[in-house]
């Protein structure tokens, strides 16, 4: 009788504390500021004129719970939170269920959040599963309820809720979908939107029809479990196709989704923004993005791969700013929201040769030093030997320059390069430029067997591009709070960290691989699209067996195209034309109406003709074309072969 007395007492206790604790909690909750729904966690994104392009978090227009079908508003609370008009914010009962059924189940099988807790993560910006968030949330949901009717709840959960393909709100989401307003939904229509919510890539009738259906037959189910429906009804449903409209303008930039994507990641990542500001909402957010870019890559990745299997992933920069003006992360936002030009690291190929070669100007080589380009075994400092191969293993077996090994790509003279200098080298230029990646200082690095994403390459190509200058490159102009205060300004200041002489003879010697004058034992790699370009253009192409790169520049742009598959399946030759001209179709169209331009050469630069595969001095107009050298290395051509092979060796 003892034990059980004390039992007894101390469940009377801490059932009494819980009383007093939740009375506390709500009691704080009614004491605290109201939470002013039409704006909480709202942002709104702005391009590079300072048109509004997007609008997250919640609608352009507030759609009230009477403008709201009846069937959708039974649907959501029948699928999401039956008991949503009984409890105070939290379903206990339903959270003590979902534990028992997770520790049965020994795994997470069962949620438990209610409407309130989840409109409450919906008005911030990240989903993290924090303590300290979960509290937080906990707190705000007391707040809400102790504030707001049940309906205003709900019409504010509707209102904010992401349904897929880039649509936040009902009113949005129906538009999309059906090209409806919400009051106008039939009943299929109705359960089709309740079931997005659950998994928004997966269950929008965009991406998947047939798993939408399924989700919707799920959602119908629970409408006649809770009375909403009969069973004879929810049969009586689907027998034909719905239509879905799937546009929410003319243009339907589905790509576009990725720039916004990465515009948001970069403002959690930006850290000086309070998130009580960002919670309050009205964030005004404007961006470097360039429309008519977009457009342009992307019609020209459509064009090339719209009945391809393959992937795809491009950024489009202005040097002049680091801003990114377009981009674009798959051929298909609907089908896969990874974004690969950010989030993707893949191995570069040869697109890492330019920041080699920079490093070998600044030990002292020159445009017309040579090596032999001859299959070779090299004996590595481990004891390991090392002997890569050229492009389906052709070899000039006979000394090359640096401006031919640029423009064919020859994998040995790069080796060999690296040797020479010592792979720390190249490392150390490609961290000046930028390059955040994990770089090892190995043989292979200038094959560019290390991996990086396509916006990490093009920050280095970028620096490149600005003549030597290092920038911050990003999405973001700057932020602006609902009361015009500016929170957050991008840094424009430019530090050089290049030397101007050997960045303008590298672009130049990058121009080579669509010159037809290097065509010798193989041709420049970009040759394929030299018809197209009417401009000058810095140009180089990277391949692996699973990989198409191509990244290139000039004064007004850079651009970094990436072609493959996500699981690395090997690709076919022809698959590097693709890459190819979407580089530069899209390049092309952006510059379409600029005047064209180029780097000024520098005083400390001089520029000799000479023969475009020996790199001797010629006469044959048909075969000479300029070499630049910093003056006074230039001489050494007209006595000898400029050859570092036998330092090399030594």
């Amino acid at each position: 009788m003892r034990v059980l007395r004390f039992f007894f007492k101390m469940g009377l206790f801490l059932f009494v504390s819980f009383v007093i604790v939740i009375i506390g909690l709500y009691t704080y909750a009614y004491l605290s500021p109201k939470l002013e729904l039409k704006t909480a966690g709202q942002y709104f994104i702005y391009d590079a004129s300072d048109n509004l392009v997007y609008q997250g978090s919640s609608t352009s227009e507030w759609v009230d719970l009477e403008d709201i079908n009846y069937n959708l508003i039974n649907a959501v609370v029948s699928v999401e939170d039956k008991n949503f008009y009984e409890h105070h914010g939290f379903d206990y009962l339903r959270i003590a269920k979902a534990m028992y059924l997770n520790i049965k189940n020994g795994k997470i099988t069962q949620g438990a959040s209610t409407i309130s807790q989840q409109y409450i993560k919906n008005i911030f910006l990240d989903f993290s599963s924090t303590w300290e968030r979960k509290i937080e949330e906990a707190f705000l949901t007391l707040e809400l309820e102790v504030h707001y009717t049940k309906d205003e709840i709900l019409e504010g959960y509707l209102n904010t809720i992401n349904y897929g393909q880039g649509n936040f709100g009902i009113g949005n989401a129906s538009r999309y979908y059906f090209n409806k307003e919400p009051l106008d939904l039939t009943v299929e229509e109705a359960l089709i939107l309740a079931g997005i919510p659950n998994s928004p890539e997966n269950y929008n009738p965009v991406a998947n029809y047939d798993l939408a259906i399924e989700r919707a037959m799920i959602v119908g189910a629970s409408m006649v479990e809770n009375g909403y429906l009969t069973q004879e009804e929810l049969d009586g449903l689907f027998q034909e196709k719905i239509p879905i409209y799937g546009k929410s303008s003319e243009e339907n930039l589905d790509m576009l989704l990725y720039y916004q994507d990465a515009v948001i990641q970069e403002l959690q990542d930006i850290g000086t923004i309070p998130s009580e500001l960002i919670q309050n909402g009205g964030i005004k957010i404007y961006t470097y993005l360039d429309m008519d870019a977009q457009k342009d890559l992307e019609e020209n990745i459509l064009t090339y791969l719209s009945d391809s299997s393959l992937q795809s992933a491009s950024v489009v920069i202005d040097p002049k700013t680091g801003g990114i003006m377009a981009l674009s992360g798959g051929v298909s936002y609907a089908k896969s929201q990874y974004n690969r030009a950010v989030q993707a690291k893949r191995q570069v190929g040869s697109a890492m040769k330019p920041f080699l070669y920079y490093g070998a100007l600044e030990e002292g080589m020159t445009s017309a030093s040579t090596f032999n380009s001859q299959y070779t075994t090299f004996t590595l400092s481990n004891g390991n030997t090392y002997s890569p191969k050229n492009y389906g293993s052709i070899y000039a077996n006979k000394e090359i320059t640096m401006a031919e090994a640029i423009a064919v790509s020859d994998n040995v003279y790069a080796v060999k390069t690296n040797m020479f200098l010592g792979p720390e080298k190249c490392v150390e230029i490609a961290k000046k430029v930028g390059i955040e990646a994990d770089l090892n200082p190995v043989a292979s690095l200038a094959l560019g067997t290390s991996e990086m994403s396509v916006l990490d390459l093009a920050r280095g190509y970028t620096t490149l591009a600005s003549g030597g200058y290092k920038q911050d490159v990003g999405f973001i102009r700057k932020v602006v709070d609902s009361e015009g205060n500016v929170l957050y300004e991008k840094d424009d200041d430019k530090e050089l960290v290049l030397n101007m002489n050997y960045t303008y003879i590298l672009s130049e010697m990058l121009t080579g691989t669509t010159n037809s004058r290097f065509k010798d034992y193989a041709n420049p790699t970009a040759l394929v699209i030299a018809s197209k370009l009417s401009r000058k253009y810095a140009i180089k192409t990277g391949t692996t067996d699973t990989d198409f790169w191509i990244a290139g520049y000039n004064p007004d742009i850079v651009m970094v195209t990436w072609v493959g598959m996500d699981d690395n399946s090997s690709l076919s030759a022809s698959d590097s034309y693709i890459s190819k001209n979407i580089w530069a179709d899209t390049v092309e169209d952006v510059l379409a109406d600029k005047e064209e331009t180029w780097y000024d050469t520098p005083e400390n630069v001089v520029g000799v003709v000479l023969d475009a595969v020996s790199g001797i001095p010629t006469n044959d107009v048909s075969k000479a074309t300029l070499f630049y050298f910093v003056k006074g290395t230039e001489d050494v051509v007209n006595t000898e072969y400029v050859s570092k092979e036998e330092e090399l060796e030594e």
